[in-house]
């Protein structure tokens, strides 16, 4: 899954990395792109963790080739790569002012310090931090600052790619929120390749260009976020993006499918080369609840079990009548459903608003 892209910057070729007898890298080839924001996001033990820091330079490769701007540099030490990271811990200098952190890349390279002093306050304006902050003790510093400073001081080594681990999993939602989308601002005022990692498909889904999924080491989807939640290519990534209904299928004639638990059969309007067992995806948005899904091929009919407030939208839980699955339905605030619980309704959906996976 090379996943290539017209101006790569960097290239991973066939990537392997274990330790003793485990693999928790698989033969991953990937290319991102110069510019790009690339997500890598994955369950914990998936392998992206070990992916950036063999990428980051921190640790080598068991097997196959990293290339930067068509230069192999798997055996090139961290330190000497064009690359920086932004940590999940920050590690900025707890006894050092937010000017002395931004400036510490800057000062161990040998620029004097009148141009430090210039390109630090540069850097604080364009992440939105009061140029008076230069003298001011970080630890006097709010959490959303110090993320700030974090990628200021990266910024000021100038690298050609950012790396991210994870910098806002610490943060309160709100906090967090706000972040991503400056982090998106940064990233196309500065024009710089980052390269982020989260366990948090709603932070990449806001912020990437291209996300790639892993799991168990392997690299098992890339594609932009549209892509990912259109059109995942099992079952895994359309569970990984979020909650959805998901029923075991057969494939019982041209685009039919038929459950496997209860016989209820479904149309559906694509099917992938050589279908004949797999998994029919529906996400709860798209399923009518009640009049409105009297109409549609697809039906279940089931009982209104339970609702859940989810801010702008509603989720109903749905008992169906055959099986006991309990289906999921969306609805805006706006637009209930117009009944109750207990109710007996159908549910519904389109052909083409299901996806059809083989595993």
């Amino acid at each position: 899954m090379s996943n290539g892209v017209d101006e790569p910057v960097l290239q991973l070729r066939n990537i392997t990395k274990r330790f003793g007898n485990f693999t928790a890298v698989d033969d991953v080839s990937l290319d991102i792109g110069n510019g790009e924001f690339f997500t890598l996001v994955g369950p914990s033990g998936s392998g992206k963790t070990t992916m950036i820091r063999m990428l980051v330079g921190m640790d080598r490769p068991t097997g196959g080739d990293i290339v930067l701007r068509g230069q192999r540099i798997n055996d090139v030490p961290a330190a000497k790569r064009p690359t920086c990271m932004v940590f999940q811990s920050l590690a900025l200098f707890p006894h050092k002012t937010v000017g002395e952190n931004i400036e510490f890349p800057m000062k161990i390279a040998g620029v004097d310090p009148a141009r430090r002093r210039a390109r630090a306050e540069e850097l604080l304006v364009q992440l939105r931090l009061p140029t008076d902050y230069y003298s001011k003790g970080v630890n006097q510093c709010s959490g959303g600052e110090r993320q700030r400073v974090a990628l200021a001081r990266a910024l000021a080594f100038d690298p050609d790619i950012l790396f991210f681990d994870e910098p806002l999993s610490a943060l309160d939602f709100r906090l967090r929120k706000t972040l991503e989308k400056e982090l998106k601002d940064i990233h196309r005022a500065t024009k710089k390749t980052f390269v982020y990692i989260t366990h948090s498909l709603e932070e990449a889904m806001v912020m990437s260009d291209r996300i790639g999924i892993m799991d168990f080491g392997k690299m098992v989807q890339v594609g932009t976020p549209y892509e990912i939640y259109n059109e995942p290519n099992g079952k895994f990534v359309a569970q990984f993006m979020g909650e959805v209904n998901t029923v075991e299928v057969a494939r019982i004639g041209d685009k039919r499918v038929q459950s496997v638990t209860d016989g209820a059969e479904f149309a559906v309007s694509r099917e992938p080369d050589n279908f004949e067992r797999g998994y029919l995806i529906i996400r709860p948005e798209i399923v009518k609840i009640g009049r409105a899904a009297e109409d549609l091929p697809n039906k279940v009919q089931g009982t209104v079990y339970n609702d859940y407030s989810l801010g702008s939208r509603i989720q109903y839980q749905v008992r169906a009548d055959s099986d006991g699955y309990q289906w999921l339905v969306e609805r805006l605030q706006d637009e209930p459903y117009e009944g109750k619980l207990d109710d007996t309704v159908r549910i519904g959906w389109r052909p083409e608003d299901s996806i059809l996976v083989s595993d």
